[in-house]
């Protein structure tokens, strides 16, 4: 007779396994790392094909006493598993066929690549693709729509990408397009693809829950990092839970730390990772940090739930990209001007209550990231016009309106123009029209304003980089916008730096967040990073103080 080791039954659609040993149940924590190292006697899990497939492997080392239904439940739960992942790994061969499909206009095609991320979307209902900038996902997302099934379909993108999105649809394909205009439900004309921007998602919440939406899509993903603690998270969410096929679309998916990708994938698969309380104990150090972002990224990959490909992946040779980092004068008066009171925000800051830390951090963070940006933006310009006399065409990214307004006047004879969070969606396209005509080469860019902008890399392949921001993968997002199929030249970026004020914490924390990232998204590919637990405002404030001559461990 076989011994076991306890129980296992499948009650309401989970299973619990019970009555076993302690050295079993001890050698269950180490496979199983969702489960709190402190629970004991009852152990539950999902009855999802993966957690069978992962089940019959233990039991084949600890057998356990089962009804012969629930053993044959087990057992069909596994061989699904198997069977969906051979399938998978058939779609992801190198030299796999995808299936033609009917709908496309004359003349387009799909590449095999992108039928490769439509086959995989069809047979795992979701995935985060994570295909490198430039690399067509807007064509693999139409190509997905014109399969039987996925209509009516809703795609979700940021305000300033909704005509962008109309326009390639309709030119790639025969599908119909609605763009969804304002925040109000009203009765939808008949269609085959709806356009929301995140903004819209909110007011039509109420309308996302009856199933019309058999796919959903979100262009740049990275909007609902938050999860559902933001109203467009919360109407994103009951919009996923409603729909058949669930598609995530960014090249950069994280902007600050790990942990955010399982707000991420809430949206995509919520049952993947778990409870927020399993996922942080299964991969991270803490709440923000995962603790091996490479294992992690390998494991989203062996789910099948996460496609990426760079351009080298699919045969596209590009001139690697040319990163420079020049260190520009700032006007010692803009930086001295806040002295005072920047001193005593980091020194509350460090020491402060709770509460004083963080309403302190956020003003220190304000106060210095603008000063910053003023002090050095008349140096900015004039490297800018060094450019501009020569005729280069260029971005030149910043983030307050203060330094736009000295940019503008100190290279009005240039005529630049603004694509920032200020001008109307008509006003950014006839700023995008004027540059890519040739009637300016000036092109100024909130930090956070571009993200799935197309159409640059035919005039520009210079970026300026005049103030920085927090996350690495906002600069890499811009540099996107330039490094992407029709760029026949070199991608230079310039980071044009000062020594004083936010620029030197932040490029230092940039390098803990970006290989945070990198870990995840392209496991194997992992940079070199300086690892620090310091918050980025604590590294803000440590850092001006040891500037003005303060010891931060005198500070009580």
């Amino acid at each position: 007779m076989i011994k076991t080791y306890g129980d296992l039954s499948l009650i309401d659609n989970k299973w619990h396994m019970r009555a076993i040993p302690p050295h079993v149940a001890i050698r269950l924590k180490h496979l199983f790392p969702r489960i709190p190292k402190w629970q004991s006697g009852e152990f539950t899990f999902p009855n999802d094909t993966a957690h069978c497939a992962d089940l019959s492997w233990f039991l084949e080392r600890y057998p356990m006493q089962m009804s012969k239904a629930d053993k044959s439940k087990l057992k069909d739960g596994r061989v699904r598993f198997e069977k969906n992942q051979a399938q998978m790994e058939v779609i992801l061969r190198p030299d796999y066929v995808p299936l033609s499909r009917h709908g496309l206009r004359d003349g387009q095609v799909i590449r095999q690549y992108q039928g490769q991320a439509i086959d995989l979307t069809l047979a795992r209902m979701a995935l985060l693709l994570g295909d490198d900038v430039g690399l067509g996902k807007t064509y693999t997302t139409a190509g997905f729509m014109l399969e039987p099934g996925t209509l009516p379909a809703a795609v979700v993108m940021q305000t300033h990408l909704q005509a962008q999105w109309q326009e390639k649809i309709e030119s790639f394909t025969t599908l119909k397009v609605h763009k969804i205009k304002g925040t109000r439900p009203y009765t939808l004309p008949p269609a085959d693809v709806y356009l929301y921007r995140y903004s819209q998602l909110l007011g039509w919440v109420d309308t996302f829950s009856d199933g019309f939406f058999k796919s959903v899509i979100y262009d740049e993903i990275q909007e609902l990092r938050t999860g559902t603690s933001s109203g467009k998270g919360t109407a994103a969410k009951r919009l996923s839970d409603a729909a058949l096929y669930r598609l995530g679309l960014s090249a950069t998916p994280i902007y600050n730390y790990g942990a955010e990708i399982w707000n991420i994938m809430r949206f995509i698969d919520a049952s993947l990772l778990g409870s927020f309380d399993e996922f942080t104990r299964e991969w991270c150090k803490d709440d923000k940090q995962v603790a091996d972002p490479e294992a992690l990224g390998s494991y989203l990959r062996e789910q099948n739930v996460m496609l990426r490909r760079t351009k080298r992946d699919v045969g596209q040779q590009m001139p690697p990209l040319n990163s420079i980092v020049e260190y520009v004068e700032a006007d010692e008066k803009a930086i001295k001007s806040i002295d005072d009171l920047a001193r005593q925000l980091a020194i509350k800051t460090i020491s402060g209550s709770f509460m004083e830390r963080g309403r302190a951090g956020r003003e220190l963070d304000l106060l210095l990231r603008h000063a910053t940006g003023v002090s050095k933006a008349r140096s900015v310009a004039q490297y800018a016009s060094i450019l501009a006399e020569n005729g280069v065409p260029f971005m030149l990214m910043g983030w307050h309106r203060d330094v736009y307004d000295i940019w503008l006047k100190e290279l009005a004879r240039f005529k630049p123009v603004m694509y920032t969070g200020s001008e109307s969606e008509s006003q950014k396209n006839e700023a995008k029209r004027k540059f890519i005509e040739g009637e300016t080469n000036i092109f100024i860019m909130s930090l956070r304003s571009g993200a799935g902008l197309d159409g640059l890399q035919h005039r520009c392949s210079t970026v300026l980089f005049g103030e920085l921001d927090w996350s690495p993968k906002v600069h890499e997002q811009i540099i996107g916008r330039l490094d992407r199929e029709g760029q026949l030249e070199q991608i230079t970026a310039i980071y044009l730096n000062a020594d004083e004020g936010s620029d030197p914490p932040m490029v230092e924390l940039l390098g803990l967040k970006q290989s945070q990232a990198t870990g995840i998204i392209d496991p194997g590919r992992q940079l070199e990073a300086k690892h620090s637990d310091k918050t980025r405002i604590q590294a803000l404030a440590e850092r001006y103080l040891i500037n003005k001559g303060t010891k931060t461990r005198d500070i009580a």
